[in-house]
């Protein structure tokens, strides 16, 4: 339930400029890296500390609606901008030279994490299109990959907002528990870090718990951790490709389930094409959205292309047009966190704290024992 009763402005029926909504995403990511700088808080890192903010905001001001068309703007096209800048992080030439062998241990940790969270979640009875965002963030690298994933899904903001929080917050958790079981885990420095880089969520987290490690243990952790990025595309095109079958057989074209009804839908062979048009702080309009997914189809996800286009500039061309390309991707990596706060504060604003109370427990439940399989067995591996 919208915590404003007032219908939101849509794309289809809003000529309101987007400079004023995208200045409010702004505002929200820079106060959210700002508290992202204080002890405490800084455990959970910049895009969680503004996603939470806004959804802070959402719950005491209610939703922009006057200013939907900028926060639209942040939570899908600079979500996408900032998803192409993300892959310069991705380390092709250290991949090659360093990380095949662990592409092998990465791509079972993936498998694993996906079937581990979908199958649990469906015992559990979970909402299944928060289990497909939090599979994909557990598997890869926790909101980046939701982030990417969410499109080709054609999730709502709200779903995406939420799943993003959920996995910050867990990650946070495992990252704070190995580093205070490392004192006692009989691991040498390398094999604690390819632990961490293989089974804990985001990038900020795999850093923050192989650290203490030492520098080897820091080095194999985000090495490992790059490896699971890099099966992000695969991943992503599957989710495509599948989509794509879906519309040329003319199933669902809203991109899934939504509660659990559906998974009893689903079982029954009942699940109706108007079980996907729900409507949403995003768009409020249901004819609006009914045309845009009857007429939608199938869209390539370009933004992937762009995603390994920049991995591509990143890992070759650069090196070979500056000296030191490190100091211009350390400040590359800036505007990224920045454009991610502000699309993550676009999917806050979207996102009602009194209907999460009552849909977050299982979809939590099923990833946090996922994450705790995938952390126990990997260790054993080890």
């Amino acid at each position: 339930m919208l915590a404003n009763p007032i219908r939101p402005v849509t794309a289809c029926s809003s000529n309101h400029p987007r400079l004023t909504g995208i200045l409010l995403t702004l505002s929200l990511a820079l106060a959210g890296w700002a508290v992202s700088l204080i002890p405490g808080p800084s455990k959970l890192g910049p895009l969680a500390c503004a996603l939470l903010l806004a959804a802070a905001y959402r719950h005491r001001f209610g939703y922009p609606h006057a200013l939907g068309a900028g926060v639209r703007f942040s939570s899908g096209t600079l979500l996408r901008a900032a998803i192409v800048l993300f892959g310069l992080k991705l380390d092709i030439v250290e991949l090659l030279r360093q990380g095949l062998p662990l592409l092998l241990r990465s791509g079972a940790s993936v498998a694993f994490s996906l079937v581990a969270v979908f199958a649990i979640g469906r015992l559990l009875r979970a909402d299944r299109k928060w289990i497909a965002l939090l599979a994909i963030g557990t598997a890869i690298c926790g909101a980046a990959a939701i982030a990417a994933a969410a499109p080709l899904l054609r999730s709502k903001d709200e779903d995406t907002a939420i799943s993003a929080g959920l996995i910050a917050v867990i990650g946070t958790v495992f990252a704070t528990a190995y580093t205070l079981m490392l004192p006692w885990l009989p691991l040498s420095p390398e094999s604690y870090g390819i632990w961490s880089g293989l089974t804990l969520h985001e990038i900020a987290h795999v850093a923050m718990a192989a650290a203490p490690g030492g520098p080897d243990a820091l080095a194999d952790g985000l090495l490992a951790k790059l490896c699971r990025v890099a099966l992000l595309v695969p991943v992503c095109l599957a989710i495509a490709g599948a989509a794509k079958l879906r519309s040329l057989r003319g199933g669902d074209r809203t991109g899934g389930w939504d509660s659990e009804q559906d998974w009893k839908a689903e079982e029954d062979g009942q699940a109706g094409n108007e079980a996907g048009y729900q409507a949403s702080a995003m768009s409020g309009d249901k004819t609006c959205d009914r045309n845009r997914a009857a007429g939608g189809g199938f869209k390539f996800p370009w933004f992937l292309v762009g995603f390994i286009a920049a991995s591509l500039f990143g890992s070759y061309a650069l090196p070979a047009l500056l000296p030191d390309p490190k100091p211009r991707l350390h400040e590359l990596s800036y505007a990224t966190t920045l454009l991610l706060g502000m699309a993550m504060a676009g999917l806050g604003l979207n996102v009602s704290l009194r209907d999460l109370r009552s849909r977050a427990l299982r979809p939590l439940a099923a990833m946090l024992i996922a994450s705790v399989l995938l952390s126990a067995l990997t260790y054993w591996s080890l």
